[in-house]
């Protein structure tokens, strides 16, 4: 019985020993990153505009240019690591990422695991379908297939607002990419796909199938992309507005906007 309490009372040690060093870990998680040198940004490489890969494999977009000007401006190098988007916030709370910067959209429930950096980019949520379908707007997707994303924005809206579509689709396919789900759509596996407008409008820009297809905005609310970070690391978050701030200032955000949107 004695070696028994020693044994637990040794546990109980260590364990409280593994949880305070832990804690300092993550309240000093900047010094972390700046002795590292390098910003490990959890991404999803097929998001265009925002992060994808060109034919070459290199890793392009409007959050790839933004996520270099912001390191350069706080002393750091980006690490890009491709992850699995529905994923993201596990990834981020367990310390494999510092932060998620992919078109990554502000949300009530999100905020409840994550801190934002203060948005740099408005989205909305809409509705692409063949036109040879026939489906002119959401109210006709009655009885129809619906694609959406796992673990996006858009999935999140279908659940909390289910009147718009989850309610009137007779069922939903979930993609690990937009890039799949308009294989479907145009296919014909899918009557319809819910996706981010960002994405949408330039996939579609840049495709020539584009006038087969038909865009509706949804009436979802308006989104905002910023910076998925830990909660506990406030100091990174301070840098990362500070920098968007100074981007601002200097007009710097505003280019990089332009050469990605026009």
């Amino acid at each position: 019985m004695k070696k028994i309490i020693r044994f637990l009372c040794l546990l109980i040690i260590v364990l409280a020993s593994v949880g305070v060093a832990g804690c300092q870990r993550q309240e000093n998680s900047w010094q972390t990153i700046k002795s590292r040198g390098t910003l490990v940004i959890g991404v999803d490489d097929s998001f265009v505009p925002m992060d994808f890969r060109q034919k070459n494999g290199k890793l392009v977009g409007f959050d790839v240019d933004l996520a270099k000007a912001i390191c350069k401006e706080i002393g750091l190098k980006p690490d890009f690591q491709t992850i699995d988007w529905s994923m993201k916030e596990t990834e981020l709370r367990n310390g494999t990422i510092d932060v998620i910067w992919n078109g990554y959209t502000k949300t009530k429930a999100r905020a409840k695991k994550v801190a934002f950096s203060k948005p740099y980019l408005e989205n909305d949520q809409i509705l692409v379908t063949r036109k040879n379908k026939g489906i002119y707007n959401y109210r006709q997707m009655k009885g129809k297939i619906l694609g959406v994303q796992t673990g996006s924005s858009g999935a999140d809206d279908l659940d909390n607002y289910p009147k718009v579509l989850k309610k009137r689709v007779k069922s939903t396919v979930l993609y690990d990419t937009y890039n799949n789900a308009f294989i479907d759509l145009k296919a014909g596996r899918i009557d319809g796909l819910l996706i981010d407008g960002v994405y949408a409008n330039y996939y579609l820009a840049h495709s020539k199938y584009q006038k087969e297809f038909k865009k509706e905005k949804l009436p979802y609310p308006s989104e905002k992309f910023s910076v998925g970070i830990n909660k506990k690391d406030k100091t990174l978050k301070n840098k990362i507005n500070q920098a968007l701030n100074h981007l601002e200032k200097t007009g710097e955000l505003k280019k990089i906007r332009e050469k990605w949107f026009n």
